[in-house]
């Protein structure tokens, strides 16, 4: 499988119900359909993380692919809130937070997301308008 991509790919846990609403909201705000989306539990998810030496097992953090560049956990949403534009971009002044301090609270937040927010049997399946944003 070819893994070169030439949008920004963000892998997220299909099974999670407050990542896959993350997802929506970032659909809904993305005018210029910059991002692409796969679940990290599909083909694409698992060969993604693969190159990147990541290992598909297990894995519980969001990921965004750009080109050679891979943010996870904090930086992956912080990225994500930059490129988003207007008054989003604003928080990726969080970045001057310590990575182990941001990333405590993202690591704290992941491992009860399914308690919180419950999860679902089987990957979300996207509206037709943006089927051709998930690879």
């Amino acid at each position: 499988m070819n893994t070169r991509i030439n949008s920004p790919v963000l892998l997220f846990d299909g099974v999670c119900n407050l990542c896959n609403a993350s997802v929506q909201w970032v659909l809904k705000r993305d005018k210029n359909a910059v991002f692409r989306f796969a679940a990290l539990q599909s083909a694409t998810g698992r060969a993604l993380l693969r190159s990147a030496g990541l290992s598909p097992e297990n894995f519980d953090s969001v990921v965004l692919f750009d080109g050679d560049r891979v943010f996870t956990r904090s930086d992956a949403a912080l990225e994500i809130a930059r490129r988003m534009g207007g008054f989003w971009s604003w928080l990726a002044v969080f970045r001057v937070v310590p990575r182990p301090l941001r990333n405590a609270v993202y690591d704290w937040i992941a491992r009860r997301r399914y308690r919180w927010f419950g999860k679902t049997e089987s990957c979300m399946i996207p509206q037709p308008e943006w089927a051709d944003r998930f690879v």
